[in-house]
């Protein structure tokens, strides 16, 4: 059952929608009536991960193991998208619901502010 804080394997769509690459994304929440869901890009490029706005995974997390990523990872806040729920297969994991709802707030922050 698919639910929010869960890392699934999806395509992820390039921002320029040349193509999509099969990339690790964060579940955020349900985005309609649907099987939508708003996600993230999750990456494992911690050098390209904004201060004070991304979450990075580090392995001495508490919930690092339960994630399933393998190496250091940056949940990228500014990489969204929506995506039928039929893409997100193969669930690796899951973040816990205190850093879930630290992202969720600063996301919505961020939603707030120019």
């Amino acid at each position: 059952m698919k639910r929010a804080g869960q890392i699934v394997l999806t395509p992820f769509p390039y921002t320029d929608l040349s193509g999509a690459k099969l990339r690790p994304v964060l579940m955020l929440r349900r985005a309609s009536r649907f099987d939508d869901w708003l996600v993230c890009m999750v990456s494992s490029r911690i050098e390209q991960a904004e201060a004070g706005f991304d979450e990075v995974l580090l392995p001495a997390d508490a919930d690092f193991v339960r994630s399933g990523l393998k190496a250091v990872s940056v949940l990228r806040l500014s990489r969204l998208a929506v995506l039928e729920g039929s893409l997100l297969a193969g669930s690796i994991g899951a973040i816990d619901d205190e850093r879930l709802s630290r992202v969720r707030q600063r996301l919505a922050r961020w939603i707030e502010t120019d």
